[in-house]
């Protein structure tokens, strides 16, 4: 793997923005460079788009509660009728393009921002995630009803996904 080149680039800063930054990066164990370095990246692979593409930010107990409140048809529902199109025109829009290693680069882009626990694995060239999120069977219902009309219709790729109330992991040939 080839070594991410870099360049060096000068701020002026508030006191209080160096200060926190700092106490920031020491609660981290890394160093200030390393820590702005994350901050940057985390905003040019997502945040910088967040608002172009409404999203909105939402406490994880509001989101749980309003999913709780779905029967499984209802999720299928909202899944077929709205979220297909939206996750891919965002993905497609943050991206560049909606092919599979566009799709799947924000894939992973949004679990991480999302804070959920991720582990991909490849094996034989089959690519599997469990993402675990701790919100619900409804929550996995959703993500595999647009991860599987995704994959079938604009992939035009078979995904065999697996879900319960804390994940769900699904796994696909390259």
């Amino acid at each position: 793997m080839e070594a991410k080149k870099s360049g060096t680039v000068s701020f002026r800063l508030d006191l209080d923005v160096i200060k926190k930054l700092k106490k920031e990066a020491a609660r981290q164990d890394v160093s200030l460079n390393i820590l702005a370095n994350k901050v940057f990246k985390r905003y040019v692979d997502w945040g910088m788009f967040e608002s172009q593409v409404g999203m909105v930010p939402i406490a994880r107990p509001i989101l749980d509660a309003l999913f709780k409140k779905f029967d499984n048809d209802e999720i299928v529902d909202l899944a077929q009728k709205i979220g297909k199109g939206i996750v891919s025109d965002i993905a497609k829009f943050m991206k560049g393009s909606m092919d599979l290693d566009s799709f799947m680069s924000w894939f992973e882009t949004r679990m991480k921002m999302s804070n959920f626990e991720m582990n991909h694995s490849v094996q034989n060239d089959t690519h599997t995630y469990i993402i675990k999120h701790d919100l619900g069977q409804n929550w996995s219902l959703y993500h595999k009803t647009v991860l599987e009309l995704i994959f079938h219709n604009i992939f035009q790729k078979p995904i065999k996904i697996e879900i319960n109330e804390r994940m769900f992991e699904f796994s696909f040939s390259a």
